[in-house]
């Protein structure tokens, strides 16, 4: 499948990574490919790049050209911006695994929507012609690809179109995720969003991001 994952930061990189692994043809966005790809070191997307010579890198637009599916791993912040530039054709899945995070007021961060909305919600309303799933965004980047690695724990999927919900639970499947467990539609996402504001203090209670929720029934 081809696929376009916007974002440069650890999230986009991790998903990019393992899915070109899977034999998927994966392209990376970003609002600036020169001033990306120039940055350079041990966290340098540059260096990223320069070390995954299969991923193709081009602006927003260049990557979701062409693709069957899109993944949003931007900045809860620039969400809506960056999927918007990227002019994604109507009928695109577009999976969401952003959270909303609003850190202006410091750590914990806060959610800048919430209760009666979400961010996949929005993303939703700005773009009306994709299919817009949420999932993952209640996990740390490196369980997104590896979750054998903590067996038995639960990721949720929303989206109001099944047959999206069905591209992107394969997807999962593929990548390991064992409890896979639909909420329903889109608005749904509300709740998988909020489980940020739990999961940002387990972290602190922990000590590591290396941990999931899991629904004992």
């Amino acid at each position: 499948m081809r696929i376009a994952v916007l974002g440069t930061g650890v999230v986009g990189r991790t998903l990019a990574a393992a899915l070109v692994t899977h034999g998927h043809e994966v392209t990376v966005g970003t609002r600036d490919p020169v001033a990306s790809l120039a940055r350079d070191g041990a966290d340098g997307f540059g260096t990223w790049a320069a070390a995954h010579p299969t991923i193709e890198v081009g602006s927003f637009a260049d990557a979701a050209t062409g693709a069957e599916l899109v993944v949003n791993a931007l900045a809860g912040t620039a969400s809506v911006a960056g999927v918007t530039a990227a002019g994604i054709a109507d009928g695109t899945v577009l999976l969401d695994v952003a959270n909303p995070l609003d850190a202006s007021h410091g750590f914990p961060p806060s959610l800048f929507v919430a209760n009666t909305d979400s961010l996949a919600e929005q993303l939703q309303r700005a773009q009306p012609g994709l299919r817009v799933v949420k999932s993952l965004n209640t996990m740390t980047a490196r369980l997104m690809v590896s979750p054998l690695e903590l067996p038995g724990f639960t990721t949720f999927v929303s989206g109001d179109d099944a047959d999206s919900k069905a591209v992107v639970t394969r997807l999962l499947t593929e990548l390991g995720h064992t409890d896979v467990i639909d909420l329903g539609p889109l608005e749904t996402a509300r709740g998988a969003e909020a489980l940020m504001l739990v999961w940002l203090r387990l972290w602190g209670v922990v000590g590591s991001p290396m941990f999931g929720y899991r629904i004992v029934r």
